[in-house]
């Protein structure tokens, strides 16, 4: 039963389609990071100096502004209450930059594969029109009368 279960494992894990997923995995899980880290520590520093803000993820608007305590006890801390807008556009803008990067590695990838397809469809093509072509019945019919003459020739002397 053990033995069974380690092999059907093996077999498995060692299939094509599982290596391959597991290496997609991991390297989307890295480009990932990377992408994340062009738009946390390239892009919205930037997008954070257009809006004179040091960070775009501090970007709010402020409904009540918040209260602190008296120093007497009589009036309790009030928090502030914003809509912290800001931290919501740094993760759209985030998803918005991993697609398109998503999408600029698949549409390369489709079209290595695209011309791959290709130069093997044209090796076959080359290849179909380098092999002899093969004789017609009439051909090989009249080769057939060829060979009988020539034997009834040789006969007949």
């Amino acid at each position: 039963m053990k033995k069974g279960f380690i092999s059907d494992f093996k077999a498995f894990i060692t299939k094509g389609n599982i290596l391959d997923m597991a290496v997609g995995v991991i390297m989307g899980g890295a480009f990932g990071k990377i992408v994340s880290s062009l738009v946390a520590d390239i892009i919205m520093p930037a997008i954070g100096a257009l809006c004179n803000t040091k960070s775009l993820a501090d970007m709010k608007y402020v409904i009540t502004e918040a209260v602190p305590a008296s120093e007497d006890g009589t009036v309790a801390a009030v928090a502030e209450v914003a809509i912290k807008y800001g931290q919501f556009i740094m993760y759209i803008i985030d998803f918005l930059i991993v697609a398109l990067c998503m999408f600029i590695v698949i549409k390369m990838f489709v079209g290595m594969r695209t011309k791959l397809e290709n130069l093997k469809k044209a090796e076959e093509v080359v290849e179909e029109a380098e092999a002899p072509a093969e004789p017609t019945v009439e051909e090989k019919t009249l080769a057939t009368l060829n060979d009988i003459k020539e034997l009834l020739e040789k006969n007949s002397k």
